[in-house]
């Protein structure tokens, strides 16, 4: 290879890198979006080719009818759930006082039990302080949540039209033969596919046992606490514990400890046990992924996704053992071939 030719493929390389690094920094606020149309058209890819290639519509008007199915049985519910929380909160920050009272009263709990005061000045001045910047947050998060919706229904109407083409692209892109390719296609789809499918209704079956046991124990607000334990199961193993372990102190404190031992007793023995239970069944059902994969896989992806995260962060993991496994195939036994 001439001194030209070295010299065009590395610039050209470093021009790929350069942009590539540049767009994906400029992307980052519509992250979610990108990563929640990608997941939407792991879940439809099977009913567009179906329609298309079997009943022969047009690619317009399937990829159409999905995008309406994804919006009502998708996004709607979704959307729903996020709106009563900020609705919650939002009137939190709008009426102090329904947050300061309750607190008012634990704190006179604490004290009458322990001694100690939590309601000192100090204390009040900085949770009144921190009202206003929880009223910001709620509104940035409301916009960012409606520009990723856009972004995402935008994006997932491209995916569907041209989804052959593309993952036949991705495919020739990787650095495997065409039979390693295929596997490794085959591997992301079932990885998105089962988290897509199995962490929603992992959190639909907790947040109704943990409904049942806040009605039955009469705890507070029992619904919305309800749908909070819904989406503590992202945090894999402890994640409802930090629901119902707090309601159960909270009830404790107030003298109510047949009550208080009562919920304990249910979130250890019931809910947590099916949690753990219902999540592993429903990885190694949908996709073989072993547990610690997933569970350290959702501590990685939350960090770096978002709360696509839960989703795509299992799969980065699952990626990096499935190469790690190829490397020692391929190079250190010697049964690897070269892409061809």
């Amino acid at each position: 290879m001439s001194f030209r030719e070295k010299y065009w493929r590395y610039s050209l390389f470093a021009l790929i890198v350069g942009l590539g690094v540049t767009i994906f920094v400029k992307l980052t606020p519509f992250l979610g979006g990108l990563l929640g149309a990608v997941t939407i058209y792991v879940l439809l890819r099977g009913q567009m080719w179906y329609l298309s290639e079997r009943k022969h519509w047009r690619r317009s008007a399937a990829a159409s009818l999905l995008m309406a199915e994804a919006v009502f049985l998708f996004l709607i519910p979704v959307s729903l759930v996020i709106w009563m929380l900020v609705v919650r909160i939002q009137h939190i920050t709008l009426d102090p006082q329904s947050v300061v009272t309750p607190l008012r009263h634990a704190a006179e709990l604490v004290r009458q039990r322990t001694g100690y005061d939590l309601w000192q000045e100090d204390n009040l001045q900085s949770l009144l302080a921190c009202l206003p910047k929880i009223g910001q947050w709620i509104v940035k998060s409301i916009a960012d949540f409606a520009i990723n919706l856009v972004v995402l229904l935008f994006v997932l109407y491209f995916m569907l039209i041209g989804g052959c083409r593309m993952e036949e692209y991705v495919r020739e892109m990787l650095p495997f033969n065409r039979t390693t390719g295929r596997k490794v296609m085959r591997e992301i789809r079932m990885i998105v596919r089962s988290n897509a499918i199995g962490i929603p209704l992992l959190a639909i079956v907790q947040g109704i046992v943990a409904y049942a046991g806040y009605l039955i124990f009469g705890a507070p607000s029992p619904l919305f606490w309800g749908v909070v334990t819904c989406f503590a199961t992202i945090i894999p193993i402890i994640g409802t514990g930090l629901v119902w372990l707090p309601l159960a102190a909270y009830m404790a404190l107030d003298g109510r400890w047949g009550a208080a031992i009562g919920l304990c007793a249910y979130g250890i023995i019931v809910v947590t046990h099916v949690d753990n239970v219902v999540r592993f069944v429903m990885q190694k059902k949908l996709a073989d992924t072993h547990p610690l994969v997933t569970i350290f896989g959702v501590f990685i992806g939350l960090s770096l996704f978002g709360f696509m995260g839960v989703i795509f962060g299992p799969l980065m993991l699952a990626m990096f053992i499935f190469c790690v496994d190829l490397f020692k195939k391929g190079y250190l036994e010697g049964h690897y071939k070269e892409p061809s």
